[in-house]
């Protein structure tokens, strides 16, 4: 087995020490991928998974978001876990827009999804009734592992979203079917 390594030379106009050719949208795509600031919205048993989640078993941290953010302001990944009465619509959504973008939505569990075994007129059936849902974990509730892979998937979402998406007619006619400016 050979040990011998071939280096090969650098693009033209990037050589040096210390510098390495790549595309600005990846660099930045993966920056904001390990830095994720996640503001949890927990509700019901999918909160206590999420606590779960968060706990030194699983360690949450180890993907790059150790720091909770209870302000809207300061997170870019809103956690919504567990059942969401039809009167906490309106404020999901107020939480949802005082977010910078670019943000993303994560929705735990069978309630969150889609109403859950709760089918009343007082749960709303599934959080994208008001606002865009990017990543949905099944189950009720979800074990910490399902959500760890939500997040992974979020990851993966962020690290790949071009930077100039948000500027495209598709999403911002997607906004408009929720009523967002």
């Amino acid at each position: 087995m050979s040990t011998e390594l071939t280096i090969t030379k650098a693009p033209a106009g990037l050589e040096g020490p210390g510098f390495f050719a790549t595309n600005i949208d990846k660099v930045i795509g993966l920056a904001r991928s390990n830095s994720i600031w996640p503001l949890p919205f927990a509700t019901s048993c999918c909160g206590i998974e999420f606590m779960a989640t968060m706990g030194s078993n699983y360690d949450l941290a180890r993907f790059g978001s150790e720091r909770m953010s209870f302000s809207p302001r300061q997170a870019d990944l809103l956690i919504v876990a567990g059942t969401i009465a039809k009167k906490m619509g309106p404020v999901l959504r107020q939480v949802y827009l005082q977010m910078a973008e670019p943000r993303w939505v994560i929705s735990v569990g069978a309630c969150a999804s889609t109403g859950g075994i709760f089918d009343t007129y007082s749960v709303l059936q599934g959080i994208d009734k008001v606002i865009p849902v990017d990543v949905y974990v099944p189950g009720c509730p979800p074990r910490p592992e399902q959500i760890i892979d939500g997040i992974m998937q979020i990851q993966e979402l962020v690290r790949n979203e071009p930077l100039r998406r948000r500027d495209t007619q598709e999403y911002k006619a997607l906004m408009q079917q929720y009523g967002i400016q």
